[in-house]
């Protein structure tokens, strides 16, 4: 059943995705559907974290829009993404960034790697 399992993960996992690091600065390009049209939206922030792994895995962006931080949560393989841009490397020591949450204006960047 395992094998069953892999052969179907494998046939979905996406080969168009850029290397992406925890600290990147990234623009996630969404397809959102509204009655009989479709449409592209970007979202662009910080990748905070990373979770699971093969089909499954999802990664955390967050960014700041009108003074209140937003956070999505991606998962990475979904065809809904139509694609993923790396902006910027960040320079980080961190596998997960939540202590941003706490921060605010220059106390909540990222240096650039």
């Amino acid at each position: 059943m395992n094998e069953l399992i892999s052969y179907v993960e494998k046939s979905q996992i996406r080969k168009d995705l850029p290397e992406l690091e925890i600290g990147d600065l990234v623009r996630v390009y969404v397809k959102i559907k509204e009655g009989s049209r479709e449409r592209i939206q970007m979202f662009e922030g910080h990748l905070i974290a990373r979770d699971g792994g093969g089909a499954t895995e999802t990664i955390t962006v967050r960014r700041i829009s009108y003074g209140v931080g937003v956070e999505r949560v991606f998962p990475l393989h979904s065809p809904k993404i139509d694609r993923i841009e790396k902006v910027r490397t960040g320079k980080v020591r961190r596998a997960k960034l939540y202590y941003l949450r706490g921060r605010k204006g220059k106390a909540a960047r990222i240096s650039e790697r």
